[in-house]
């Protein structure tokens, strides 16, 4: 009599594994590992302040991620910096999906194109994350390193991909994140947000018009999958007085055009 093959799990059969209490030692390291990443650089004592814990619970933390290469200090100003393999490890994130790798050309071509700098976002519990960037050669330009996070009702790409969703998902994001308000140009008001976003829909673009930062801009449009999701999102950024209505008209058209490139390398439906 053949014998089912053992099911792969990816947790313990107990129902207590979904509730059980987080490893404290663990969920320390990570929240130090996390104040670094955003710091950049940082002393013992300002990593100590950022999670709240005491410098010798933080420097044994420190120690033991050096140790295995997640962090690194510079000797001569006592700062902590990540590590090669902290970039090592964040890096194979983008190996789960291979919209990076499709998006390159695109992005390449867009920047030369428009002569602004391309970029590439994913949306991630509310946030839109940046993964990847082709800069332009100018030397006012936009510039936003992997792993920037930030919201998504301020951001090109964000609004891109929040116009792609279900209302009822929106309004979730919303009540979770608040619409906090940048510049005098940030949209705060539910109402004229899901106006904006009604417009973005219909036209296939979204703009940032100086939301998040003023005197910049930035026209988006969305990346889906073969399941018709918005996945991911290709923008141009830069400086307002590079950026006027004009030239914001034609540039939607060729994100647009951009990112259905994209769709189309990945296997994507667009909506």
């Amino acid at each position: 009599m053949a014998h089912a093959p053992n099911r792969k799990r990816g947790r313990p059969r107990s129902a207590e594994a979904d509730t059980a209490a987080p490893i404290q030692a663990l969920d320390r390291g990570l929240m130090v590992l996390a104040a670094l990443a955003r710091e950049e650089t940082a002393t013992l004592t300002e990593l100590s302040l950022s999670v709240g814990l005491p410098p010798s619970t933080a420097h044994r933390i420190l120690i033991t991620l050096q140790r295995h290469g997640y962090v690194e200090l510079d000797e001569a100003t006592q700062t902590w910096m990540i590590g090669v393999e902290s970039f090592r490890i964040g890096s194979s994130f983008l190996l789960r999906t291979n919209v990076v790798e499709a998006a390159r050309n695109a992005m390449r071509h867009l920047m030369e194109a428009t002569g602004e700098t391309a970029n590439l976002a994913i949306g991630d519990s509310g946030d839109v994350v940046f993964v990847s960037q082709v800069e332009t050669h100018n030397p006012i330009r936009a510039f936003f390193r992997p792993g920037t996070r930030g919201p998504m009702h301020s951001s090109g790409i964000g609004k891109a991909l929040l116009a792609e969703m279900p209302r009822a998902e929106v309004e979730k994001i919303f009540q979770r994140k608040g619409l906090p308000e940048f510049t005098a140009k940030t949209i705060t008001a539910p109402g004229a947000l899901f106006a904006n976003l009604e417009e973005t829909h219909a036209r296939g673009w979204a703009l940032d018009d100086e939301e998040r930062y003023l005197g910049m801009r930035c026209v988006a449009a969305p990346i889906f999958n073969a399941h018709g999701e918005a996945i991911a999102g290709i923008s141009v950024s830069g400086p307002t007085v590079r950026f006027p209505d004009r030239v914001v008209a034609e540039f939607g058209p060729r994100v647009r055009q951009a990112a259905a490139e994209v769709t189309r390398l990945i296997g994507g439906v667009g909506a």
